[in-house]
């Protein structure tokens, strides 16, 4: 093989070897070795021009000792990182809590996974953490065991915000069973289980009643704006014809369970049509009522429980039903409203449609088009399914916090709280809540509103 010389720049390379029987593209890369100048910004000067990666040597008319000059600028010398690099896996587990986002759990203080899993989905809600911050403290409207457990609520959640590692609840779980003592019940000398949708039902009420005092305007139906459904109903009689109308707010509605349900959705419109049977001023005895509901007005933050448990009268038993029940990541729920919300919903949802063709390149509606600051926008959430065995509060999360934004009726799924097990009695609660773009297994449910 000959050598060369190549002169680049202020330096010689003496003694290059060049492999004649491979391109030169070969004796390029050797240049790079030396030099750090790419292959493609070498210029190397040879008779006839400039030296090509395919050329073909024997028409070069190399010598032995033959002095090659080369341009072309190196790559800039790679610096090694001040900081050294430490990977995710690496950290203390604490840091790595820190990192992805998670939020921190809740020690069970025996029997208490129903508890933890609604405070977790509660504190997801950032709203409300605000609204317990601005809590202005006990009035005389309130009563004291009312306001402690308010005040225990704010403490753990800042607890929770604090700390990357477990959380007693020690101080909450003692108001909860001052106010409530059904949560104090003993058997055998140990606490027993509870149900975590009478948990959420009880703590709603708490705070409606604390967040919605007389002098925290700010606050002034926090808990109602959030979480409470209004709900328009037709009651009607077939028998005797009678027909009235009622109006009710709930904080959350109900899917219940039949061989016919299959779907959430499926679910949502039994709960919402029922019988009744009540006295009838007409026929002078109780007759049979059909009350159909429809929504008319809607929260943030939709909570829908999964009516699973039920009493069963030949056995004096609470049982479970089974029933597999499938649910989306986005749920709406426009057909279920009456037909004034949905007047309010149709300028907003299809300003959502114009901003999803445009991701499309569809051209948006002439209707809406001057709507431009009405924009909606969605917030990704991702969800859980359940296996066999589990039930569930379903909370989804609709995309627009703020007041001056439009509702859709689209809710996005936030958190899905699920109970393990056979057994109404016993068994354990899990809750999934979405945050940092994954669901962290924490407890109870939650949603929110367009």
């Amino acid at each position: 093989m000959p050598t060369v010389s190549v002169k680049w720049q202020k330096e010689v390379f003496p003694a290059v070897e060049i492999d004649t029987s491979q391109p030169p593209l070969v004796f390029k890369c050797q240049l790079y070795d030396l030099t750090g100048v790419p292959p493609e910004r070498q210029k190397i000067m040879v008779k006839g021009g400039l030296l090509k990666d395919d050329a073909d040597w024997s028409t070069i008319g190399l010598k032995e000792g033959q002095k090659l000059m080369m341009m072309g600028t190196a790559d800039e010398v790679l610096k090694a990182p001040e900081k050294a690099i430490v990977f995710m896996e690496d950290l203390p587990e604490a840091e790595q809590a820190v990192a992805v986002g998670h939020t921190a759990g809740l020690y069970n203080l025996g029997n208490t996974c129903y508890m933890n899993s609604t405070i977790q989905c509660l504190h997801s809600v950032p709203e409300l953490k605000s609204a317990l911050t601005k809590y202005p403290g006990r009035t005389n409207e309130l009563d004291q065991t009312t306001h402690l457990l308010t005040v225990a609520t704010r403490e753990l959640f800042n607890d929770l915000d604090r700390s990357v590692q477990p959380v007693s609840p020690v101080r909450f779980l003692g108001e909860l069973r001052k106010k409530y003592p059904q949560f104090a019940q003993m058997h055998n000398g140990t606490y027993m289980q509870q149900d975590a949708e009478e948990c959420w039902t009880q703590l709603m009420y708490t705070l409606s009643q604390s967040l919605t005092v007389s002098d925290s305007r700010e606050n002034i139906k926090a808990v109602k704006e959030l979480f409470g459904v209004d709900l328009v109903s037709r009651v009607h009689c077939a028998e005797s014809g009678e027909e009235s109308s009622e109006a009710e707010s709930v904080y959350q509605l109900k899917c219940h369970i039949s061989h016919e349900v299959n779907h959430l959705h499926e679910g949502l419109k039994h709960g919402l049509k029922t019988e009744l049977e009540k006295v009838s001023p007409s026929l002078g005895r109780t007759a049979v009522y059909t009350k159909e509901s429809r929504i008319n007005d809607l929260p943030r933050y939709l909570t829908v429980q999964f009516v699973r448990f039920f009493w069963k009268r030949e056995s004096s038993q609470k049982a479970k039903i089974l029933r597999k029940v499938d649910y989306p990541l986005e749920l709406d729920v426009y057909d279920l409203c009456s037909d004034e919300l949905r007047k309010k919903l149709e300028g907003p949802r299809q300003v959502l449609r114009d901003e999803e063709g445009k991701k499309l390149g569809l051209k948006p509606s002439d209707k809406n088009s001057g709507s431009k600051d009405t924009d909606v926008k969605m917030n990704d959430a991702e969800g859980a399914s359940n296996g066999s065995g589990e039930t569930s509060n379903a909370t989804s999360q609709e995309g627009v916090p703020a007041k001056t934004e439009q509702l859709t009726g689209i809710y996005d799924l936030v958190a899905v709280l699920t109970h393990k097990g056979r057994s109404a009695d016993s068994g354990h609660y899990v809750a999934w809540v979405s945050g940092s773009n994954l669901m962290t297994k924490i407890p109870y449910h939650s949603v929110r509103r367009t």
